[in-house]
């Protein structure tokens, strides 16, 4: 049997998060229709300037505001009574600014990581119906960031995103030499997350497990082994709904587990994806002497020494069809997909009508 799930003020029927996904990934469409089927659907914000139509090649930050408030705009128009929310990577240029455009454009909550989000309060205070919810990978981490929110803004996280680095797609929190290791144990750490907030500040809020959820009985496991809920981005990707291009989606059906591995972003984190092209990556940028066209991280060796590859063309290139030259984030479990199915499909599997009918 399950249970719904809340998260702040806003609750949703179904314990799922939809992972976001950038560049355009986990766009309106996919958010969309997650939160109309009764999970929480996620738009990421990271890069959004590059498919909206308001681009002109020099104006991207402007651009990127322009683009998440389109984009939580359609989502709601999907799912008007739903839960939406946005990704925002601490990692970019405009993070603040990011943080302010989606509470201004609606977004119920922010799930926060590619950092620790220690100023995530002060930037949201004007909204206090917005959900704050933070990514880490260790009780360290979430022990930081609970002190520094209650110190300074009397605030404490409304949930808190556990990410697997063994796992998860996209950039990760986690030096590279201790990914896949074998010593990150991740139910341990959403359960030492659990006690901590309990024991610590009284506190009960909903603990989500991230990374290696495909199915039914991954989800289970995870709601057995201590989270309240599960975030899941790969399994959403082979979707009719995802944002994607077809060929983005395809990539995935073609994988073997071997194509599967880690890349260094320029961001300075390691991230997982589809890594047997990075090299036609790396010439794309550096070969044709692509210079950084928008300043978006914060760090970048791109940017600074053109090491790597410009990661947000990199993605927004993958996004687009290109999958040659393009970069291809995904988790651990993306070997796994063997058709294109729908969200409700999946929301279907994962809560089977009879469950449904006995609540």
């Amino acid at each position: 049997m399950f249970q719904g799930l809340k998260i702040g003020r806003h609750s949703v029927p179904y314990p799922v998060i939809q992972g976001g996904m950038g560049v355009r990934i986990s766009g309106h469409r996919l958010a969309g229709h997650v939160a109309l089927n009764g999970g929480i659907g996620i738009v990421a914000a990271a890069g959004l300037a590059l498919g909206s139509s308001s681009y002109d090649g020099g104006n991207f930050f402007a651009a990127d505001r322009q683009g998440l408030l389109d984009e939580l705009r359609k989502a709601y128009e999907i799912a008007p009574d739903g839960v939406i929310g946005v990704n925002c990577m601490v990692a970019v240029s405009n993070y603040d600014e990011v943080v302010r455009t989606a509470c201004e454009g609606g977004a119920k909550l922010i799930i926060s990581g590619a950092g620790l989000p220690m100023n995530l309060p002060a930037l949201t205070s004007d909204y206090p119906d917005v959900a704050l919810v933070p990514i880490v990978s260790s009780v360290k981490a979430a022990e930081l960031i609970a002190r520094k929110w209650h110190k300074s803004y009397q605030r404490l996280p409304d949930a808190v995103v556990v990410e697997d680095p063994d796992t998860a797609g996209g950039h990760l929190g986690e030096k590279p030499e201790r990914i896949g290791t074998g010593e990150y144990d991740q139910y341990a750490t959403v359960r030492g997350v659990k006690d901590y907030f309990a024991q610590q500040w009284d506190l009960d809020i909903p603990i989500i497990a991230a990374g290696g959820i495909w199915d039914r009985q991954d989800m289970q496991y995870a709601l057995t082994h201590g989270a309240d809920a599960v975030q899941m981005g790969t399994r959403f990707v082979v979707t009719e709904e995802c944002d994607a291009d077809d060929a983005f989606k395809q990539a995935y059906l073609n994988c073997t587990k071997s194509d599967i591995g880690l890349i260094m972003s320029p961001a300075g984190l390691p991230g997982r994806a589809i890594n047997k092209n990075i090299e036609q990556v790396r010439q794309r940028d550096v070969d044709l002497d692509v210079y950084c066209p928008s300043g978006c991280l914060k760090k970048c060796a791109y940017k600074a020494e053109r090491e790597r590859f410009c990661i947000v063309h990199a993605l927004d290139r993958a996004q687009k069809g290109d999958i040659d030259t393009g970069l291809v984030f995904c988790g651990s479990n993306a070997w796994k997909a063997d058709r294109i199915t729908t969200v409700k499909e999946i929301f279907d599997e994962l809560f089977p009508q009879e469950e449904r009918e006995a609540v």
